[in-house]
């Protein structure tokens, strides 16, 4: 809106030149107050915006704080509770925090996480290298310097960061919406589909300290800035001030999750496709390009120089498109099929230099990190069975599964969906003709006016949107964990569209029924109706949904929690599973054998080792594994050894069972050249007391859910 508003108040004093002054300079007093005019209405229109933008914000923080606390009753419960509601892996990034707090002091505390010897026994690793944790070193630093500690208990000073970052987000994703639309009502109709699609757009309040609600508002803001940045006309200060704003919030996405190379790859992909098409400035994107790079190395740096980010794909893939660029300098000259033949040589250049390049970084390194992630995509996507450990595991979880049909059918009942697919459809057909265009160039015959007149323009900042949505559309279809990052994005793309008037203009004219009086309308009206379908279907359950109370109720955790605190000496190591070692570590403190962070070729060996105590295994050969790790104490899970979450090969137990070459328990089909074993399950036969297993393992406690042994010493 600011800049049709410029463009009239400049095409007015254009004309004003041109014509010959008349009495009394009354022509030149008009323009002024127009002028003025103008600028106090951007000013109101900014001020209400903003204030909106701030308030939904602060509601959406309060809502989700809500939530989590009638859901666990929070506040009352007792420390351990509180600490065994972080599950997995949040239990495991928490327990950092609250050791750096317990630290007597801040260098004592860096200290034990450089030089950790708890977190993997008989292994002294680099936690800021090996984890992204410095957000929980800044906390606890922040915590322990400001003078709070009397009001605010650290567990709370932790979530409700977590939950003031939700209101960051809300606020990116309300102001990327405006950006591309001009008005501030399609950055409202964003946040309120953000709320009323909570389900699918957030977990933040059952999965506090999980690395991605750390990290997404931080790569909204960085969309937002994009998005900014990619605007026309823009003044070098500005220019400069947005690139900045981009760094920064490249930076603190990477610096806050292990996957921010794998996101900012399919960001990258994006801005090559609409470079190819000539859809976005070189320039622009060359300087995106090198934010990426930079913003990962100084991460690098930070995590002692950490393997897997030199090595990863985003880091080969910018190398080699900046590269092929000056190799092939002429690759935006000629005509169609002379485009189309350079666009191909350029793609295949591109793909080939960053395989050779990532394949000898990862050679020079000896770089197997992130292998377990490759073979599961393998996998995944039909490229041969695997018998794989790793990969299984991944493959049997639901959360890395294709995204579920009913995901459509709940965004569709708030309309999102619906409007999504609309403005997606209208969008695309828009982006084919600019790039066939592009291609052709036709562009430079026409004069600029005739092409806003007469054809379909599609602006850098919406092409960009475009390209994103679809491409983390389909990262989000393939894997269900990763629909947060499209959801969102959704959110902001379906409003942007309903309040566009580039959008309403194609679809009237489509239709033929196009004047600017009817596009003005329907840009207001069809988003405030949404609205209040949105207000008047989904307001009721909200406040039901804030009413509903609920406690945490673990009895069996909270006792074995206990009972180790109690009765296990501090030094003492406990092997399981990596799920409940986390809580483990963090309500006791003692030493693991294994954990769920799990991008380690080492750890992910020795968990499969560890993982015997629920295969078929000798007990002799269970005892010398767990030894050989320093075990004093193993927990044995009812839920893992007689486990029923899962259909018959997707089970832990059936896992293990097919990597060592067992035949699986239970009706059905097996592989042929799978054998029988000779020994009986070990999670099961343990609990007969048989003396071939009390040589080695004496039980020290046990409930409805967890039996604890103790491994014997031999001398």
């Amino acid at each position: 809106m600011t800049t049709v508003r410029q463009r009239r108040v400049g095409k007015g004093a254009e004309a004003a030149e041109d014509q010959p002054a008349e009495k009394n300079g009354k022509p030149d007093v008009k323009i002024l107050s127009d002028h003025t005019g103008g600028k106090l209405w951007n000013i109101l229109t900014v001020t209400v915006g903003g204030i909106v933008a701030i308030s939904l914000g602060l509601l959406t923080s309060v809502y989700v704080a809500t939530l989590h606390e009638n859901d666990l009753w929070f506040s009352n419960i007792k420390e351990v509770e509180r600490e065994i509601s972080f599950r997995t892996e949040c239990g495991l990034y928490y327990s950092y925090y609250k050791q750096m707090i317990q630290a007597a002091s801040i260098q004592q505390g860096l200290h034990g996480l450089v030089y950790d010897n708890k977190t993997e026994s008989v292994r002294t690793i680099n936690i800021l290298e090996r984890m992204n944790v410095y957000q929980e070193v800044f906390l606890s630093i922040l915590y322990r310097i400001l003078p709070i500690q009397q009001y605010l208990e650290p567990v709370y000073f932790y979530i409700y960061t977590l939950f003031g970052l939700q209101a960051v987000y809300v606020i990116a994703l309300y102001v990327t919406s405006w950006l591309l639309s001009g008005t501030w009502l399609s950055g409202l109709l964003a946040a309120c589909w953000y709320i009323t699609n909570r389900i699918d757009t957030t977990r933040v309040e059952f999965t506090i300290p999980l690395r991605e609600n750390w990290a997404l508002p931080f790569f909204a803001v960085q969309i937002a800035a994009i998005t900014y940045l990619l605007r026309t006309h823009l003044r070098p200060v500005q220019e400069r001030l947005t690139l900045t704003a981009v760094f920064i919030a490249t930076f603190l996405f990477s610096l806050t999750w292990q996957f921010n190379q794998f996101m900012m790859l399919i960001q990258a992909l994006a801005l090559f496709i609409l470079d190819c098409f000539d859809m976005l400035p070189t320039a622009k994107v060359t300087r995106l390009y090198i934010i990426q790079i930079s913003g990962l190395l100084l991460v690098c740096v930070l995590q002692f120089f950490n393997s897997m980010i030199l090595g990863s794909l985003l880091l080969s893939f910018n190398a080699s498109v900046l590269l092929a660029r000056t190799i092939q300098k002429n690759l935006k000259k000629g005509g169609l099929l002379s485009r189309l033949g350079k666009l191909i040589l350029h793609i295949l250049l591109v793909l080939c230099l960053t395989l050779l390049i990532n394949k000898f970084i990862k050679k020079i390194l000896n770089l197997e990190s992130d292998e377990h992630i490759f073979k599961f995509l393998k996998a995944k996507f039909g490229f041969g069975a695997t018998r794989d450990f790793d990969a299984n595991l991944y493959l049997c979880e639901e959360a890395f599964g294709l995204l579920p049909l009913n995901t459509f059918s709940r965004l569709s009942d708030t309309l999102l969906f619906c409007i999504y697919m609309f403005v997606l459809f209208l969008m695309t057909v828009a982006a084919v003709i600019v790039a066939f265009r592009n291609l052709s160039g036709s562009n430079q015959v026409q004069s600029m006016e005739k092409i806003e007149e007469h054809t379909v323009t599609l602006k850098p900042d919406a092409a960009y949107n475009l390209i994103h949505t679809v491409l983390f559309g389909c990262l989000a279809l393939s894997t269900m964990r990763m629909k947060y990052l499209w959801t969102s994005h959704m959110c902001v793309f379906a409003s942007f569209g309903l309040c566009s008037t580039e959008i309403w203009k194609l679809f009237l004219k489509c239709i033929h029924l196009y004047t600017p009086q009817r596009t003005h309308v329907m840009k207001y009206s069809v988003p405030l109706i949404t609205l209040l379908y949105i207000s008047y279907k989904f307001w009721p359950g909200i406040m039901d949904e804030l009413s509903e109370l609920r406690e945490f109720y673990d009895p069996d955790t909270v006792e074995l929690m206990n009972w180790i605190k109690s009765n296990t000496p501090n030094t003492a190591v406990f092997a399981g599973s990596m799920q409940l070692l986390a809580g483990v570590k963090l309500c006791t403190g003692r030493t693991l054998t294994n954990h769920p962070h799990y991008e380690d070729k080492n750890l992910r060996e020795r968990t499969k080792q560890i993982y015997q105590i629920y295969a078929k295994r000798a007990p002799e050969d269970v005892y010398r594994i767990l030894r050989s790790f320093g075990t004093d104490y193993v927990i044995l899970e009812d839920s893992i050894c007689y486990e029923r979450r899962h259909s018959r090969g997707c089970r832990l137990r059936d896992l293990l069972d097919i990597a060592n070459g067992h035949i699986m328990d239970g009706l059905g089909e097996n592989e042929p050249d799978l054998k029988p074993s000779l020994y009986p399950r070990f999670c099961e036969e343990i609990k007969k007391d048989l003396p071939s297993y009390t040589t080695h393992f004496i039980r020290v406690f046990q409930n409805k859910t967890f039996h604890v042994y103790k491994l014997t010493k031999h001398k």
